[in-house]
């Protein structure tokens, strides 16, 4: 959803989380430029990071928490929802197999958890290609939700401004 200025000009968004067709909680006001931002940091990290996390699966940012929205009334209170997303080292069985013994690997995830206006939460968890595909999702969202311009020499928006710099038109 389109946060607009005092003309009335879109220039950022707030997140609309719906669950089955229905509008579960709003978080996140202003908040296109931070996932743009975040869009490169997982783009960034999945083409580094060899040595300490030899699957790709397992590269993000090195923030444990990537990022928390909410919902905060004019007067500052925290209502109608909440999207959050943090990372957490898990250990994985491998099983062996033909006399071989099997052995523990650390992965790390992306804990994406949703909470609703009602209080009733939901959580996935993803993968570094995963969240970087959803990531990816939301920006192009917004940036369709703000009519962002794909030409031009200065961006319209924050959030054009941040894929500019993330090398994307």
């Amino acid at each position: 959803m389109a946060c607009r200025d005092s003309i009335g000009s879109p220039y950022e968004v707030t997140l609309e989380l719906h669950r089955d067709g229905a509008l579960y909680g709003t978080v996140g006001e202003r908040c296109g430029w931070f996932l743009a931002r975040l869009a490169r940091g997982v783009a960034e990290a999945r083409v580094g990071q060899q040595e300490q996390w030899p699957d790709p699966d397992d590269r993000f940012p090195e923030d444990d928490e990537l990022f928390t929205f909410r919902y905060r009334t004019r007067k500052g209170i925290v209502s109608g929802g909440e999207l959050r997303c943090q990372l957490r080292t898990i250990p994985i069985w491998i099983p062996g197999g033909r006399g071989r013994p099997g052995e523990w690997r650390l992965a790390r995830r992306a804990f994406l958890e949703a909470w609703g206006r009602g209080g009733v939460g939901m959580r996935a968890v993803l993968t570094s290609p995963e969240l970087g595909a959803f990531v990816d999702g939301l920006v192009a969202e917004a940036e369709e939700c703000l009519g962002a311009q794909k030409s031009g020499n200065s961006p319209r928006t924050p959030i054009e401004g941040a894929r500019r710099s993330l090398g994307r038109r």
